[in-house]
């Protein structure tokens, strides 16, 4: 009986334990519990999927209309072109999914067949017709785009056929035009009607408001890819830059687009995250090559090691904008590798001698075949720009530092257009707003700014207007920039500034250029 007695306490006793050691154990588990919870809590708190954009001097949100850069830059996830292009400006299929340069002047393209747009029609051949057809009929930046297309064909339901009045290396890179919807502006005339204030679009968000100060963008439910992160975009306008200016330096704007190499003046220096790259402008020296002393590419050489680019985007645009030599320099795919000649009088003098010039009495000079050749160039510039007019005289410093003699002419508008149209000059400081397309023509072309040939590189050139292929086309443009990098038909001098402003707490990859800030956005948040 006793023995019973202990072993009835004994049980009572490990049973006590153990449920005290289980009770122990819950306890610390909801202690973890109650420690983990707020920071899952925490963590889910952070991510706010909505962010604020501006624009300022607002026109239109319709982007075939509005003249707004910021407006155009925002249409890029509003709508879709039929090609796309991406970070390094290369080209792709956006709204077809193939395509073909059947003959010099015609291109075939086939749509992709499940496109909606954001109000669930569905995206057509006709859609692509009819936008088209209002670019060539309307002012608009994009009428450019479309201006030799002389014919457009509906083949089938999928599939559209257009037809240009002379063949244009690469055109495809013209077929990145916002398109637009044929049924939605049905019976509309496209250039008054309300119906622009909510346009519709096939791009990943749509417009949900637009009244006087906002334009209110959720994601488009019909788009084809839904890994979209930020779920709401207002787009915040202002009557001035500068008012933009303010509310992104306040924190009310979280991303900002700039060319104003003095920005920072109006935004500070701190609480964002910033990236500045080549702009579209693309500033050089066009050499007549085939000036009697310009000919002889050592000379050429010469003159490129003699200008200190260093300085001109020192002094002129306090170090913002980007020294560029070839025209693809600005961050193209097909840019090439390799250097050029950089900053050096003492090599300039060098490379003149090693090709039989003397310095002698104040001058550089070479005899040949009896006759005694001297440097003596003109440099043209026009007198209207007076930044540029600063370039050409830090230039002609630059030469005759090292004894090449040079006449500045500073020429009115007309005289300088006709020096440009003639190639009536040694050299001349000049410029142009850069192409999304990599064709060389203006540079290489029939009567460009150099009077530059070069049988290879024509022969390159005619040969890339029907290649795909991308490891063959970067094959060819290496060697056109070997070419250029040793004949120096131009002395490119740099691109314009464009910077992308973002605060810091707006996360994801900002894979940039000119074109497209939103080229990442997918996985765009705030914190």
């Amino acid at each position: 009986m006793k023995s019973n007695f202990v072993k009835y306490i004994f049980v009572v006793f490990v049973i006590g334990i153990m449920g005290f050691a289980i009770y122990q154990l819950n306890k610390n588990e909801k202690k973890e519990e109650d420690v983990q919870q707020p920071v899952v809590e925490a963590e889910e708190n952070e991510i706010i999927k909505e962010i604020s954009l501006g624009v300022a001097e607002y026109d239109t949100i319709n982007p075939i209309l509005s003249k707004n850069k910021h407006i155009q830059e925002i249409s890029k996830i509003i709508y879709d072109s039929l090609f796309e292009i991406d970070q390094e400006y290369k080209i792709k299929p956006n709204l077809i999914k193939d395509w073909a340069k059947t003959s010099e002047v015609t291109y075939l393209l086939k749509i992709k067949k499940d496109i909606k747009w954001s109000d669930g029609q569905s995206f057509t051949v006709d859609d692509v017709i009819y936008t088209i057809d209002v670019l060539k009929q309307i002012p608009s930046i994009y009428s450019y785009n479309v201006q030799y297309v002389i014919k457009t064909d509906k083949i089938d339901e999928e599939t559209i056929q257009i037809t240009i009045d002379h063949e244009i290396p690469f055109f495809e890179y013209n077929l990145i035009f916002p398109i637009i919807s044929k049924e939605y502006y049905s019976g509309q005339d496209f250039s008054t009607t309300p119906k622009n204030d909510t346009t519709i679009g096939t791009g990943k968000y749509k417009i949900v408001e637009n009244n006087n100060e906002v334009i209110k963008l959720i994601k488009n439910e019909h788009y084809r890819e839904k890994e979209l992160t930020l779920e709401t975009i207002n787009i915040l306008k202002y009557a001035t830059l500068g008012e933009l200016y303010n509310s992104f330096k306040l924190g009310k704007v979280d991303i900002l687009t700039t060319n104003n190499i003095g920005v920072q003046d109006n935004i500070g220096t701190i609480g964002y995250n910033i990236k500045e790259i080549a702009g579209r402008e693309f500033d050089f020296l066009a050499i007549n090559t085939q000036n009697a002393i310009l000919s002889n590419k050592e000379v050429r050489q010469a003159i490129m090691c003699a200008i200190n680019k260093e300085n001109i985007v020192a002094s002129l645009y306090k170090s913002k904008y980007v020294i560029t030599n070839y025209p693809l320099d600005y961050g193209n795919w097909l840019k090439g590798e390799g250097t050029t000649y950089s900053y050096n009088p003492e090599q300039s003098k060098q490379i003149l001698e090693q090709n039989g010039w003397e310095y002698k009495y104040n001058r550089w000079q070479k005899t040949v075949n009896y006759s005694t050749k001297s440097i003596n160039l003109r440099l043209i510039v026009q007198a209207s720009n007076p930044t540029r007019v600063t370039v050409a005289e830090m230039i002609k410093a630059n030469l005759e530092e090292i004894g090449i003699k040079v006449s500045l002419v500073k020429a009115a508008d007309g005289q300088y257009q006709s020096y440009l149209q003639n190639r009536n000059y040694d050299l001349i400081v000049t410029g142009v707003v850069e192409s999304l397309s990599p064709n060389l023509d203006t540079f290489f072309g029939v009567n460009n700014l150099a009077n530059y040939a070069n049988e290879e590189i024509a022969t390159i050139m005619n040969e890339v207007k029907n290649i795909t292929k991308e490891e063959l086309l970067k094959e060819k443009y290496a060697r056109i920039k070997q070419i250029y990098n040793d004949e120096i038909p131009y002395i490119g001098l740099y691109n314009s500034y464009y910077a992308i402003a973002s605060s810091w707490n707006l996360k994801g990859n900002i894979a940039a250029n000119w074109y497209n800030i939103f080229i990442d956005i997918n996985n765009w948040y705030k914190e």
